[in-house]
Order: structure tokens, then sequence, then C-alpha cells
């Protein structure tokens, strides 16, 4: 039953303000007189906290720009927790645009969809990515390509890694920063998660998304870190595979230490 009644209460406030914030992002994009990412911010962290989840952050996004951060992937979660605490665009699968709500929000976001089953449209979609990096666009990639089951990391993909190429190519900057960042799911109910229960906030390959949020709503009370690592610097020189490759040492290294020693609660 208190389950039940959280599921309603946090569907409820979260269409109420749906309903307020959705035209002011609207008029930001259509005038563009703003960028409206302070709208979509007070958006996430409202769905944020009406989910349950507890938000714990270590560093920021780094100042330079151009910047890229190069993130793990455990659950649609991620999205909405990084759009809580940063300014920031993502590199999304096509999927996505059709989600309830979330997909709706993804587009108001500028998202930049990717078909990666279509090799032949990757050389476009890394043009968009470099395009809005250029505009000083905070873009996010999840690099492993999909999602995990929170407990360790992937081998990330390097082909959305060549968008850094293609913007120092096609533009002034000579020079642009691509930032590991950990998100770790560390505390169910107060709790550590352990990785038995971590698979409670993974969402793994086909599930359908609905089940999944119903059951996110109905646990509530998740923790989870998000960490900063220090930025890796990209120029002309620079090897795409090899950034790729340090790029996820840091975030293995990140996620290790915030799973085998979660941050207390304050």
């Amino acid at each position: 039953m208190i389950g039940t009644v959280r599921t309603v209460l946090a569907l409820a406030v979260v269409a109420l303000t749906t309903i307020v914030l959705a035209p002011l992002q609207m008029l930001c994009l259509k005038t563009g007189l703003c960028r409206g990412r302070r709208v979509l911010r007070h958006w996430h962290k409202i769905a944020t906290r009406m989910l349950g989840v507890r938000i714990r952050v270590f560093g920021g996004p780094a100042p330079g720009r151009p910047l890229m951060i190069a993130a793990n992937h455990v659950s649609w979660l991620d999205i909405t927790v990084l759009a809580a605490i940063a300014d920031v665009s993502f590199i999304a699968k096509s999927e996505m645009s059709a989600w309830p709500i979330f997909g709706w929000f993804s587009r108001m976001q500028r998202s930049v969809y990717v078909e990666r089953e279509r090799r032949r449209k990757s050389g476009d979609q890394a043009s968009e990515i470099a395009s809005r990096l250029a505009e000083g666009d905070v873009m996010v990639l999840f690099a492993e390509g999909t999602t995990g089951d929170g407990n360790q990391i992937l081998p990330f993909k390097t082909t959305l890694f060549g968008a850094a190429s293609m913007m120092l190519s096609a533009s002034k900057h000579d020079e642009m920063w691509i930032q590991p960042v950990a998100l770790a799911y560390t505390r169910l109910q107060g709790l550590p998660m352990g990785r038995q229960y971590r698979g409670l906030a993974a969402w793994i390959g086909d599930e359908d998304l609905v089940p999944h949020l119903s059951a996110v709503l109905r646990e509530g009370a998740m923790d989870v870190e998000v960490h900063f690592g220090e930025p890796v610097s990209f120029t002309a020189k620079s090897n795409r595979k090899e950034v790729a490759r340090l790029v996820e040492a840091r975030v293995r290294e990140m996620l290790s230490a915030a799973l085998t020693n979660p941050a207390p609660r304050p």
C-alpha cells in the first residue's frame, strides 16, 4: 500500500511539474532567448526527488570548453541524475525519443540521437555532435554503448570519440576536454546495496521502461554517487582510441572506489 501511494503521489507531482515547466522550455527553444537549461534542471531535480533518488556529487564539470563528458551507464536514471546537477545535453540512443515523459524532455534538452546499428549514419551523427561541442554545449556520452549491471563497466566504444577530432578540424578550437564521470548506485533504504541488490537500479537489455520505473518508485530511497574526474586534453594529435582507454580506466577506478567504500550518509 505504501509503495502504491508513493507511486501515485510521485507521478502526480511529476505530471504537474511537467505541465508548468514544459511551456517555459518550449518558449526558450522557439524564441532563442534562453537555452532553457535552468528549466530542465528544475524538472530533473524534482523528478529525482519524487523517484526517491538521493544524489551525492564529488567534483563538477570542468570549466574548459569544448567539453565532452564520458560516463558509465547503469540505467535511464543516469540521465535524470546528471541533468539534475549540470547543464548538459546527451548523446542518446534513438529509441529514447519515444519514451514517455523522459523522451519528450530529452528532445527539449536537445539530445543528439544515434542509431548504433546503422554504421552509415555514424559520420553524420559525429558531425552533429561536433557542431554542438563547438557551440559550447556540454555533451554527455555513455561510452559503453549500452547499460551495465552497475557493478563494473564494459569496454568503451571509440567511434563517437571521433566527434572530438571532427570538431577540432572543423572549428577554430585547437584543444577540447573529455572528462571521465562515474555513476555509482551505493545504498538502498540507507543500507549499502551490495552486488546482489545493485540490479534494482540497473536497467539492462530489452527490459521495458514502465515496469522498471514502477519498481524504482516502489522501492524509493536510493543513493547514487556522481564522481567527476580530471579532464583529459584532446588535440588534433591525440589518438582517440588511446584517449578512450585512458578515460575508461579513470571511470573504472572511480567506480570501483565508490562501490568499495561508499560515502557516509550526510
